[in-house]
């Protein structure tokens, strides 16, 4: 069971995250550069934590689809873009929990932006991406590139 705890002390209560996300950072910098082929290996910072929003791929014939739970945002509050074959999913969550005039006691809900990056590959046609938001599942078509039909040309043999 956790314990809500009230202390009238006047100094800023300091939460896990706060305090690890710099070191977190700090260790996927060394790791990163020491081992750069892993994150392109497996798609994500191995020891960033856990990816956010978390996905499943699927493939089909002629697309790939990205499923992503976000909930709690609406879909102003979310981007989907495509820069140079990158696929980015990137989203603000710092203006939900704005409760004026009360302290706070107890915080686990994460203000934060985040921002998941996809490397998309020359088969995947990143100019026609298709995304759809709705009750907080993001979902994203990707048509595949249809592969090119070898030209013949005949050539009169003079």
């Amino acid at each position: 069971m956790t314990k809500v705890i009230y202390t009238n002390r006047k100094a800023p209560a300091i939460d896990r995250d706060t305090f690890l996300t710099p070191f977190d950072r700090m260790f996927d910098q060394i790791i990163s550069s020491q081992f750069p082929e892993i994150e392109k290996q497996i798609g994500v910072k191995p020891y960033q934590g856990t990816a956010y929003p978390k996905v499943n791929v699927y493939e089909w014939d002629t697309k790939i689809g990205v499923i992503a739970e976000i909930p709690g945002l609406s879909k102003k509050d979310l981007s989907v873009e495509v820069t140079d074959g990158i696929l980015t999913i990137s989203g603000d969550k710092h203006k939900l929990f704005d409760v004026k005039d009360a302290k706070v006691v107890r915080r686990e809900l994460k203000q934060s932006s985040f921002k998941r990056q996809f490397e998309l590959g020359e088969s995947l046609d990143g100019s026609k991406i298709k995304a759809k938001f709705e009750d907080g599942v993001l979902s994203i078509e990707i048509p595949k590139v249809e592969p090119e039909t070898p030209k013949t040309n005949k050539v009169k043999i003079s």
